[in-house]
C-alpha cells in the first residue's frame, strides 16, 4: 500500500472530492461531512457543472461536470488527493478510471461506497489502482473516520459523528459500516475512544483486506487496541492471523464474529461477501481460528481478568455477544495495566424506543413489561424526519384473517370502503368503482375514471401472439374451463410482459423525488419537464456507456420502445396517443406522460437510441395510475407498494378479460390440442447419448 500508517488513509490536511455528489445520498453525506471535517474541496456530476452544494454555516461545495474538469479548473493546492466514489455499480469502473487518470500523482486513496460491484469489475479496479500506486478501500465501504484529526470520508458516524467517535486509543475495523458506528458508541460506555473507525466493505472481493489494515495499525502509536467486527465469508481473517503469527504482531484484538445463528438455515446475511465456501469461511470456522490464535476460549463476563492474565491476553480475546464488547474492553485494559481514555460516558443498558405488546400487554406480568425509552440523537431527529418525509403510508400491522378495510357486509348489504354497493352500482362507472376499490378513495378528478377505463380497454389485447393470450389459447386447446384459461393468462404475465407498469411507477417516483410536485394534472406545473428528461437521459447514457465498458448489465428504462412500433424515425404507440388526446381534451396534462414524451426525444438526442422510441402502454399505465394515486400517496393515505401494484393490476385485469375472449374464441372454433407443436417442428439442442447402466465401483 501507499500508506505507511493509518494516518496515510485519512488525515487533517487531506483534500477530498466526491463523485456523483448531487445524488441524494452523496449530497446529504457530503454536507454532514463538510460540517464535521471541512475537508471536501469539490465534487462532480454529469450535467451539473456550475451548481453548488449548500453547506449551512460552512459555505458551498463547488460541483464540476466531470473529474477532468475538476482537476483542470481547481488550483494545484486545492486539487484532491482523496476521492469518494458514490456512482451506481455500472458506472463505478468508469469513474475510478477517470479519477486515476486525472489525479495523476496527486491521488493517494479511493473510497468506493457503492455496493454490489461485480467481482470482475472489482478485480479490474484493483489492477488499475495497483499500477497507479493508489490505495483503494471498498467496495461497499461506509467510509473511514480519523477521530484524532476530526475528519472523515463517507457516512461513518451517521448524521452526528461526534456522538459516537471521540478521540481515544482503539481502532475499529468492521465488515459492516453501521457496526463501526455501533461499536464506537459501545466503547464510550467503557471510557475508551477511537483512533480510527474503518468500514472495510463486504462485497465479494474486498479491495483492501484486513491484513493491510493491520500493517498500518502496527505503525500507528495512537492505536493500542484493535476491535474487529467479522462476518462469514472470505479468507481475509485467516490470512491476517497467519501474518500476525509470522510477524509477532504486538497489539491485542477484541473480536466479535457474527452470523453463527444463521449457519445451516439458508438465510442470507445481507452482504454480498458473506458467502460461506468451506468451514474456514463460516462463522464457526472463524471463531475457532481466533480462539486458537488467542490461545484461550471466549470472554466470560463472570471471569475476573487480572494483571496475572496479561501475558495470555497479549494477543486479545473474542466476545460471543456484541454487548459484551465494552465489558471485555474494560477488563482487557485493566489486566494489561492500561489507563482508559476518559471516564465512562454512559451506561450500556436496554432502552427500547418503541413498544407494542398488543394482546400480551394484559397477559404478561408487570415485571416483564418495559417502558418506552427516550430516542437519543441523532436517531430522534432522523425518525422525526422519516415520519415527515416518507412517501406513502407506513401501515400498522395486525391480523387480517377476518377483517378488511376494503369490503364489509352490513345487514346483508355489501359495502366498498363503507359505501353501499348498490349506491356504487347506481352512481359510479366501472373506472370510478375500480379507483375506489383499489385506492380506498373516490377519484379526485372526473376524467381520471375515463383514463382508467381507457387503460383497461387498451390492455384487453395486443394480438393473439402475446404470451398472455397464448396462455388462454393453450388452456382452451387442452380442454380446460374458462377460469383455468384466465389463470393461464395471468400466469403468463410478469415483469417482462405486463409488469413494466409497476416498474414505471417506481422509475417515475425516483425521477420526480426532488421536484416538489404537488398536482400532476396542473396545466402549468412548476417543473421544467424537458430539462428533467435531459438530465435523466444524460445520466442513463453515462451508466449505459460505463456498463458496456465494464462488460456488465445495466438497468433499462421501463415503458419505452415497442417491438411492433419501432420502424420509423419517430415512433408512436397508437394506444398511448389515444390516452394523450383524451388528456388534452380535458384542458389539463399528465406531467408523468409529458416527461416520458420528452425522455424518448432526449434519449435520441444524447445518442442512446438511433430513433425516437415509442412511449408504450406500460408507461401509460404507470402515468395514469400514479396520477390517480399521487395525492393520497403524498398525504400518506396509501402505501408506495399499493401505487406500484395498481399499475400492474390495471394491465392484469384488462388482459385477464382479454384472455377470456381468446378462450371463448378458441373454444368455439379451435380443435383439441391444436396449440401443441409437432415433433417434426421441434429441434433437439442436445446430442443423442447412450445410457450406461454400469456404475463405477
Amino acid at each position: 500500500m501507499r500508506a505507511r500508517a493509518l494516518s496515510g488513509l485519512l488525515k487533517k490536511d487531506d483534500r477530498v472530492a466526491v463523485s456523483n455528489i448531487t445524488g441524494r445520498e452523496a449530497s446529504k453525506v457530503s454536507v454532514i461531512s463538510q460540517q464535521h471535517s471541512g475537508n471536501i474541496v469539490s465534487g462532480w456530476a454529469l450535467g451539473k457543472e456550475g451548481q453548488r452544494i449548500e453547506v449551512p454555516g460552512d459555505g458551498d461545495i463547488p460541483v464540476f461536470g466531470t473529474c477532468e474538469q475538476l482537476y483542470e479548473q481547481l488550483p494545484s493546492e486545492k486539487q484532491p488527493n482523496k476521492i469518494v466514489i458514490y456512482s451506481p455499480p455500472a458506472a463505478v469502473y468508469g469513474e475510478v478510471k477517470e479519477a486515476v487518470h486525472c489525479g495523476g500523482g496527486k491521488l493517494e486513496t479511493l473510497f468506493i461506497i457503492t455496493e454490489n460491484v461485480s467481482v470482475e469489475v472489482t478485480a479490474k479496479i484493483r489492477h488499475l489502482c495497483n499500477e497507479a500506486s493508489v490505495d483503494v478501500i471498498g467496495c461497499n465501504t461506509l467510509g473511514v473516520m480519523n477521530s484524532h484529526d476530526h475528519v472523515r470520508v463517507g457516512a461513518v458516524g451517521g448524521d452526528s459523528p461526534d456522538e459516537s467517535f471521540v478521540p481515544g486509543s482503539a481502532t475499529i475495523i468492521s465488515n459492516s459500516g453501521n457496526m463501526t458506528n455501533t461499536i464506537a458508541s459501545y466503547m464510550l460506555s467503557a471510557g475508551i475512544g477511537t483512533h480510527f473507525g474503518i468500514s472495510t466493505g463486504k462485497d465479494v472481493l474486498i479491495l483492501t483486506p484486513l491484513v493491510e489494515f493491520l500493517k498500518l495499525a502496527a505503525q500507528s502509536e495512537e492505536t493500542k487496541l484493535l476491535v474487529l467486527y467479522v462476518e462469514p465469508g472470505g479468507l481475509y481473517e485467516q490470512d491476517a492471523i497467519q501474518w500476525m503469527r509470522e510477524n509477532d504482531f504486538q497489539k491485542p484484538f477484541l473480536v466479535y464474529v457474527a452470523g453463527q445463528l444463521m449457519e445451516g438455515k439458508q438465510v442470507s446475511f445481507g452482504h454480498a461477501g458473506a458467502v460461506v465456501e468451506g468451514h474456514s469461511t463460516s462463522a464457526a470456522g472463524k471463531m475457532a481460528a481466533f480462539d486458537e490464535y488467542f490461545g484461550r476460549g471466549p470472554f466470560d463476563p463472570e471471569e475476573t481478568l487480572t494483571q496475572e492474565n496479561a501475558n495470555e491476553l497479549r494477543r486479545g480475546i473474542r466476545v460471543t455477544t456484541l454487548h459484551h464488547v465494552p465489558m471485555a474492553a474494560m477488563a482487557l485494559y485493566d489486566a494489561l495495566g492500561w489507563k482508559r481514555d476518559f471516564a465512562a460516558r454512559r451506561e450500556l443498558k436496554l432502552n427500547p424506543w418503541f413498544l407494542n405488546y398488543r394482546h400480551l400487554g394484559s397477559e404478561l406480568p408487570g415485571s416483564l413489561l418495559l417502558r418506552a425509552g427516550t430516542i437519543p440523537e441523532p436517531y430522534k431527529s432522523q425518525f422525526q424526519r422519516l415520519m415527515k418525509a416518507t412517501v406513502g403510508l407506513l401501515p400498522s400491522r395486525r391480523s387480517m384473517r377476518n377483517s378488511s378495510h376494503a369490503s364489509s357486509l352490513e345487514a346483508g348489504e355489501p359495502r366498498i370502503y363503507g359505501y353501499p354497493l348498490t349506491d356504487v352500482m347506481a352512481s359510479l362507472s366501472f373506472g370510478e368503482a375500480l379507483i375506489l376499490y383499489w385506492t380506498g378513495e373516490l377519484p379526485h378528478y372526473d376524467f381520471e375514471a375515463r383514463l382508467v377505463d381507457m387503460c383497461f380497454t387498451a390492455s384487453l389485447t395486443n394480438g393473439p401472439g402475446t404470451i398472455s393470450a397464448q396462455g388462454a389459447k393453450l388452456s382452451a386447446s387442452a380442454g380446460n374451463m374458462p377460469n383455468t384459461a384466465m389463470i393461464g393468462t395471468l400466469a403468463a404475465i410478469g415483469d417482462v410482459h405486463g409488469g413494466n407498469g409497476r416498474l414505471g411507477v417506481q422509475y417515475l417516483l425516483k425521477a420526480f423525488e426532488d421536484t416538489g410536485l404537488q398536482d400532476p394534472y396542473a396545466p402549468d406545473p412548476a417543473i421544467d419537464v424537458a430539462e428533467l428528461a435531459r438530465e435523466v437521459a444524460a445520466r442513463f447514457k453515462k451508466t449505459k456507456d460505463a456498463a458496456k465498458e465494464s462488460g456488465v448489465e445495466y438497468e433499462r428504462i421501463p415503458g419505452v420502445g415497442h417491438p411492433v412500433f419501432n420502424d420509423r424515425p419517430v415512433n408512436y404507440d397508437p394506444r398511448e396517443q389515444a390516452v394523450s388526446r383524451a388528456i388534452e381534451e380535458t384542458g389539463r396534462r399528465n406531467v408523468f406522460l409529458d416527461f416520458y414524451h420528452e425522455l424518448v426525444t432526449a434519449l435520441h438526442d444524447v445518442g442512446v437510441a438511433s430513433r425516437v422510441w415509442a412511449v408504450n402502454m406500460d408507461a401509460v399505465l404507470a402515468c395514469v395510475w400514479l396520477g390517480v394515486c399521487w395525492k393520497p400517496l403524498m398525504e400518506k393515505r396509501i402505501t408506495l407498494q399499493r401505487a406500484k401494484d395498481c399499475a400492474f393490476l390495471g394491465f392484469a385485469l384488462g388482459r385477464a378479460a382479454g384472455g377470456a375472449a381468446e378462450f371463448l374464441d378458441h373454444q368455439d372454433h379451435g380443435t383439441p390440442m391444436d396449440m401443441r407443436l409437432a415433433a417434426s417442428e421441434c429441434r433437439s439442442l442436445t446430442a443423442s447419448r447412450q445410457l450406461r447402466k454400469e456404475r463405477p465401483t
